[in-house]
């Protein structure tokens, strides 16, 4: 495995390059058609956000449809509400932006042919077009704040240049691949999704710090010995952690915490690479002459 390692771990750096390559790709792409980085919901961009509870079956496509079709210049997206720990639907939560209140209230009305009443089966949330901008750039602000900390931080614990580079480079390759994927899924990212992210990133330079560690600071065997040790540790907190979020993505019904714990699985698959294969492989070519 050592020998194997040793003679093929550039060819595995591809790996990590395709992927962020592709991912610049499709976030790109993403913007061109949509002037943005992704989509985001109400919290974010502005508008209203409205909850129906109904014994009702309310097919949420349909509405949405209905509401495109009667306001072609409003923005809606539509979801089930369902029942604590079961898959049964009490009601539908509808997001629009760029549409009035009232004018909206009477729609759904139309649509779903029930009597909406105030704090009785109708509730509704807005939060102002300016209000969502200022906490989409105060978390764009936290993100660009995080990196730099982190950059500080291992420059100056490890006062080297390319081991230094290399962990602030492997979660810059989690956070672009977890929104490239959240672009290519369709997620319409929230308040909530921002945390996610946040929450993956201190995840992600938990790990690189490990490795690295261990390989620069340890001097006890070979470098791939140590290397297999970091990956051993990691890799058990990473399926840990994998384990305990696809579980709770099973079993939640809420729209918040299913959507923060995807994006932190999808984050902690990226950091198995990001970690243990292109960091991994630049601390080997850094100390390919220790062993």
């Amino acid at each position: 495995m050592e020998e194997f390692y040793n003679k093929n771990y550039k060819k595995f750096m591809l790996i990590p390059l395709v992927l962020f390559l592709a991912a610049i790709f499709i976030i790109f792409s993403h913007y061109q058609n949509t002037g943005d980085i992704v989509s985001k919901d109400v919290s974010l961009k502005g508008g209203l956000s409205i909850e129906i509870f109904t014994g009702k079956q309310v097919d949420e496509n349909l509405v949405k449809e209905e509401l495109k079709n009667r306001f072609p210049g409003g923005d809606f997206f539509a979801t089930k509400l369902v029942e604590f720990n079961t898959n049964e639907q009490n009601g539908i939560v509808i997001e629009s932006s760029d549409v009035q209140e009232e004018e909206l209230k009477k729609a759904i009305e139309n649509i779903i042919k029930i009597e909406l009443k105030d704090g009785e089966n109708y509730f509704v949330k807005e939060t102002s077009s300016t209000l969502g901008k200022s906490f989409y750039r105060q978390m764009l602000f936290t993100i660009a704040l995080a990196f730099i900390l982190m950059g500080i931080t291992v420059s100056i614990v490890y006062r080297k240049l390319i081991p230094s580079a290399a962990i602030i480079m492997a979660p810059m390759l989690n956070m672009v691949t977890t929104i490239a994927v959240v672009d290519l899924l369709g997620f319409r990212v929230s308040t909530a999704s921002i945390s996610a992210l946040l929450l993956m990133l201190g995840y992600s330079i938990d790990t690189d710090v490990l490795l690295t560690t261990k390989v620069l600071k340890r001097k006890e065997g070979r470098v791939f010995e140590r290397i297999k040790s970091s990956f051993i540790t990691g890799i058990t907190i990473t399926l840990t952690t994998l384990t305990a979020s696809i579980f709770a993505i099973l079993i939640t019904n809420s729209i918040i915490i299913r959507e923060m714990f995807i994006i932190l699985v999808i984050g902690l698959i990226t950091d198995l690479i990001s970690t243990y294969i292109m960091n991994a492989g630049i601390l080997r070519w850094y100390l390919k002459n220790e062993d």
